[in-house]
Parts: structure tokens; sequence; C-alpha cells
């Protein structure tokens, strides 16, 4: 077979390394990957959803795996099926759970899927009005896309409000912020939680934890995700099966209802909260970085997996996950998530101990040297039998790796141990 990547991040080399494994590819193409990716198929610079339909036009491929949000709420996937080649991703009205958080809780509520009491405004003047009467914390979310980082939890009237300033009239989001979603505080644990879809049956990853925040103590803004494990070794199997019964099910069945048949990864971002499990928010796609610790654990081939969901056949496929702990923890950028430099030259990459694979986040090749080129940078990643054997690894390997300004959290999965 041959299999088109599209995206250039850490889940994209994580999900190009697993799908190298398989026994089924026969080429493999990234665009525009990364130097992570370059090194497992053919990258190519393209990245603007015309270009990537324009060369499917020309090159012959038999699966296209959509990985960023953007491409999907472009309606990429709808392009690609329209080709008739298959696409392993939601189409533009199924994703909209992810590019419109609005839709996305008028959605739950209409559906009775458990979520935050929220309000939607579209004014800032209103916005600013109804937080006069609420309690704090609030939630703050921009409803559009935003990288990760359109969610801001006020803990004061003057924090939410200047936080309303700049979503919506300073547009430190951009478009995302001409609308926002004002919700309740959740008190509880977050974890993170994905499911293979083929539009109509589902099949339950194991939870895995995200550690949003640049600071260690979940302190400091919110970033796209500064580490993660998996499995979360708290989380119990009825948490599980509550999580798909209540939110997981009811959303593919509901989707399916309305004519937005999903197929692809759902990604339920959850709080496990003491009245039970609760969405924070809808993703429609692989997380990051939750899959640089996924793929580290996935048993089964997941080219078949991937084309079981295309083909609405994922009832017949057995998933199997191995029986170890995987953690993945991010270096990025002094100064990130603010402003930062890149070109910075990465060393210590080729001196990992067994178990670790570093997967690229933003990363460049200049003059046959790897140089930093986002704010995060690298995805340190292990495997042990238990999580702290996973992060004494990875944390390990962290120490040989270096370039000038790297900041990463030293407390990695440190709560579920």
């Amino acid at each position: 077979m041959k299999i088109l990547i599209v995206g250039s991040g850490g889940r994209e080399h994580a999900l190009a390394w697993k799908i190298k494994q398989s026994s089924k590819v026969e080429e493999l193409f990234i665009a525009p990957g990364n130097p992570g990716t370059a090194k497992l198929g053919t990258n190519i610079s393209i990245t603007k959803t015309e270009e990537i339909i324009d060369w499917l036009k020309e090159n012959e491929v038999d699966l296209v795996l959509i990985g960023p949000d953007n491409y999907l709420a472009d309606g990429i996937v709808d392009e690609i099926q329209k080709m008739e080649i298959a696409v392993f991703g939601p189409t533009k009205d199924a994703s909209e759970i992810e590019w419109s958080k609005s839709f996305a809780k008028q959605f739950m509520q209409e559906e009775g899927i458990p979520t935050a009491r929220f309000k939607v405004f579209n004014s800032f003047e209103e916005a600013n009005k109804y937080i006069e009467t609420q309690n704090f914390p609030l939630v703050i979310k921009a409803s559009g896309l935003a990288l990760g980082k359109g969610v801001i939890i006020a803990q004061t009237f003057e924090e939410a409000k200047k936080t309303l300033e700049e979503i919506m009239t300073t547009k430190i989001f951009g478009d995302a912020g001409d609308e926002v979603v004002i919700e309740e505080f959740l008190v509880g644990k977050e974890i993170s939680t994905h499911a293979f879809c083929d539009g109509e049956n589902v099949s339950m990853f194991p939870a895995s934890q995200d550690h949003k925040t640049i600071f260690e103590g979940d302190k400091g803004p919110n970033t796209g995700g500064m580490g993660t494990i998996a499995p979360v070794p708290w989380v119990t199997e009825e948490h599980m099966k509550a999580i798909e019964n209540q939110i997981v099910r009811p959303t593919i069945n509901a989707l399916k209802k309305r004519g937005r048949p999903f197929k692809g990864v759902l990604f339920p971002g959850i709080m496990i909260t003491e009245s039970g499990p609760k969405v924070i928010e809808f993703n429609a796609r692989f997380g990051d970085p939750e899959t640089e610790s996924y793929m580290r654990i996935l048993k089964t081939d997941l080219v078949d997996i991937l084309l079981t969901c295309v083909d609405g056949k994922l009832n017949e496929q057995k998933i199997e996950w191995e029986n170890f702990s995987a953690c993945t923890v991010m270096c990025a950028s002094g100064g990130y998530p603010g402003s930062y430099e890149k070109g910075k030259v990465i060393g210590g990459l080729d001196n990992l101990e067994k178990d670790v694979v570093v997967f690229h986040a933003g990363t460049k090749e200049i003059n046959g040297e790897i140089v930093t080129n986002g704010g995060r940078v690298l995805g340190i990643s292990a495997i042990g039998s238990d999580l702290n054997e996973a992060l004494s690894k990875a944390y390990g390997s962290i120490e040989k790796v270096s370039f000038d300004g790297m900041q990463f959290r030293k407390d990695i999965g440190a709560k579920s141990i």
C-alpha cells in the first residue's frame, strides 16, 4: 500500500513510526513532515489543503491519514472522498464538534451528554455583563481552533474581563475568538480518552493524561501539551465503561442520526468528577502529545485499524494494547507558549537509552544539523513495565538532549504515581 500522512508534528511522526512497522506498507509519504518522518518515508513540502488535493490527483495512494484539526475544518476529508480515495478522518460536518466549541456544547446539551454548564456569547458587552453575576473560577474558551491554547481559567472577575478583552477585542486567537463559551469550572481529575470510530462502532483506547500548562504543578498558561502518560494507573474499568456508554457511543449515535457519521478518532477530554465523567471538550482527531505515548503501546497493526474504520467494519477488527506503560515528555523552546526563537542547534539525539524514541515536533534540518523550529520541539517517549520505569527512562534520556533555552516539565506523571 501507498499511504499519505498529512501533518508535520510529533503526532504525525508517531503515526508514521507505527505505520512503518506494518507489512502492508509499500511507500509512505508525509506532507509536509519533519526531519523525524524523513527517516521513515518521503516528505513532501506542501501544506495547504488545495496543494494536497492537487498532489493526490498526480500521485496514486491507497490511504490518507489526516493529523491536524485545521485540515478537518477545511473539509479536506470531503474533498478526498470525492476522489474515491480511502481517507481516515471525519468530514467537515462531523468534525464541527471540535472546530466549533459552541456547536459542541449545544450538541451535548441537546443529546444529554454530561458536560459543564455554559453560555455562548458573540458580544464582548454581553459576555462581560454575564461574568459580573458568576462565581469564580470560570472557564473561558475561544469557540474556534486555537492550537490548543484557547482555554483560560479565570480566577477573578478582573482576570475574566481581561481574558474576554484579549480574546474578543484584541483577537489574540484571531477569528477563533469571534465567539466565546463561558462555563462552570469542573472540579475533579482530567484525562484524555480516545476511540476509533467507523461511523457506528467504537473501540476505546486506554486512558491517557496530558499535562497542559507550561510549569510544574499545573501552573502557568496552557500549551499544546507538555507530556502524557498512558495508561493512567488510577483510571478503572468502571470509569472507562461509563465514558464509553454515557459519552462516546451517544455522541457517535447522535452524529449519525444528524447525518454527520463520524469516521476517525473521537477524542473527548474528560473530567472525572464526584458525579461521574463529564466532557471538557471534544477533539476530532488523534491527540498530540497523547499519540506519541499511544503508539508505543498499540499492539495491533495500525493500518488494519484505519482501513476497517474507513470501511465501516471496525466490529470485525480485534484491537490489542501492550501490557506496559508509556510516557512522553515534551522539550520546548525557551519562552514558549509566548514568543520564542528558532534555529537553536539540538544535540544528543543519537545518545538515548533503550526503549526511548524521540518524536520530532518542531524541528528543521539545516546543513546536516537538526535545529529548533517550533514551540514544542521534541517528544521524548519511553516505555516500561510500569509508569515509574517509563518515566525514569524518559528523564534519563532528556539529560542527554540539549538546545539553548530548552525547557520541560519535571513532573509528568507524578500525580499518578
